[in-house]
């Protein structure tokens, strides 16, 4: 009886370990989706337009989608979903707006600043009696709270994994951190 060569046998261990051992879990992260959804919620609460483009780009635009359809067309079925909206979000945003008044008048005189977190901040409370600055305290715990509860909001409408909201809060960041008017 022959006994099996104990080099094939290595070799294919080898081979065995290699390909279970190289699994890679990629944890994909819509960040264009995001950035969509948070530019277009802000714009909802601030009460902006969303901005135009000229025609030209537009048409360049629509001709890159269609090629991109051709050569890739799961990523532009799953593209085409970039509104958000559930009843807690159009809630929230309600709520966000109607503070947003109130809050308008303490960006216009350097009172607020927005974090790169996502998360509103009291920059400088100078000249400020004691109720005034008990009432913007309590503006920007209440916004900061809808806005951690908008960000978790967007990842479940997002089916985003909520490890993940962080990244959400800085994007949104980007777009809460744009002038107010």
């Amino acid at each position: 009886m022959k006994r099996p060569n104990r080099f094939l046998w290595t070799l294919a261990a080898v081979l065995f370990i290699t390909m279970f051992a190289c699994v890679t879990i990629n944890i994909y992260f819509p960040a264009e989706k995001v950035e969509s959804v948070a530019g277009d919620i802000v714009n909802d609460i601030r009460g902006r337009e969303a901005p135009k483009k000229d025609s030209q780009s537009q048409s360049f635009e629509d001709f890159l989608s269609k090629i991109k359809f051709v050569f890739m067309p799961a990523a532009a079925w799953a593209d085409e979903v970039t509104d958000v909206s559930n009843p807690t979000i159009r809630a929230l945003k309600e709520k966000m707006t109607t503070r947003f008044k109130s809050l308008k008048t303490y960006y216009q005189k350097g009172l607020l600043k927005e974090s790169n977190n996502g998360y509103l901040t009291i920059a400088n409370t100078s000249g400020l009696n004691l109720k005034e600055k008990r009432d913007l305290n309590g503006l920007v715990e209440a916004e900061n709270s809808d806005r951690k509860t908008l960000y978790s909001e967007v990842a479940k409408a997002l089916k985003i994994d909520n490890s993940q909201i962080g990244r959400i809060a800085e994007i949104f960041a980007k777009e809460w951190q744009k002038p107010v008017r």
